[in-house]
């Protein structure tokens, strides 16, 4: 695995053992992390901070987003597609989408290319919270 998926199952991590959904994302650009996040919507209270989104807002203004590759822990749902699109993300790496299809074909659509590591890691990470938490779970995907 490298150190980029790596960050991001390190923001899951961090979400879950904050209470919340253990999503994560970093967003990198010439080889270094310029953003990282997890999912705080537990945490803020707020329906929308999905990690991708709160992996945005801490990168900030970065000018152009087009040489950059966003990495998650579970493939994106459609808000957070809808912020790669809109903001010209070219690439993302999934950590899985087992769990959650989420918007690949979207994405793909879009001229964004996708590529799904299926990684066991990231899916158990899911399966071990949606056995301990599933209303929080279908909360998150709209259920």
């Amino acid at each position: 695995m490298d150190e980029f998926m790596a960050a991001a199952i390190a923001e899951a991590k961090q979400g879950l053992s904050e209470g919340g959904i253990p999503i994560g994302s970093v967003l990198v650009k010439d080889g270094q992390i310029v953003g990282r996040g997890h999912n705080k919507r537990v945490q803020d209270n707020d329906p929308v901070t999905h990690a991708e989104i709160d992996c945005l807002r801490n990168a900030g203004r970065i000018g152009n987003y087009k040489e950059t590759t966003l990495y998650s822990t579970l493939m994106p749902c459609y808000l957070c597609a809808g912020a790669v699109v809109q903001f010209g993300i070219k690439k993302v790496i999934a950590g899985e989408s087992k769990t959650f299809s989420g918007a690949r074909e979207f994405m793909e659509s879009h001229g964004v290319e996708v590529i799904d590591l299926n990684l066991e890691e990231c899916q158990q990470l899911m399966r071990n919270f949606i056995e301990a938490k599933p209303q929080l779970w279908n909360e998150d995907i709209g259920k």
